[in-house]
């Protein structure tokens, strides 16, 4: 339930919430705005992109890999700046888009 997954931690959407990402999602391609640099990220920004998107915090982030949650922030902002992202919540939906996130 949702109450499990964000007790343990995880980001949780309701169906509603994949429904409208996932409407974007189709609008975005119709429209051929949806244009991928995901081949242009980092390894390490990659995991920070799938991390992110999984709902850990910064220092949860930091703490698992070993580096300042500052370093976290920056790898932040250069895969949103790289994806023209402008916030976790379109960190998420890209992540959701491109098959990032488990089930």
């Amino acid at each position: 339930t949702a109450l499990h997954v964000v007790r343990s931690g995880q980001f949780y959407l309701s169906p509603t919430a994949q429904s409208v990402m996932v409407g974007d999602y189709l609008q975005r391609v119709r429209s051929g705005e949806e244009k991928d640099s995901y081949s242009s990220l980092t390894e390490r920004e990659r995991e920070i992109l799938k991390l992110v998107a999984e709902g850990y915090t910064n220092n949860q982030i930091a703490e698992r890999l070993v580096i300042s949650p500052k370093t976290v922030d920056t790898h932040r902002t250069h895969v949103m700046d790289k994806l023209n992202l402008h916030s976790r919540a379109e960190l998420v939906k890209y992540a959701m888009r491109r098959g990032l996130l488990e089930d």
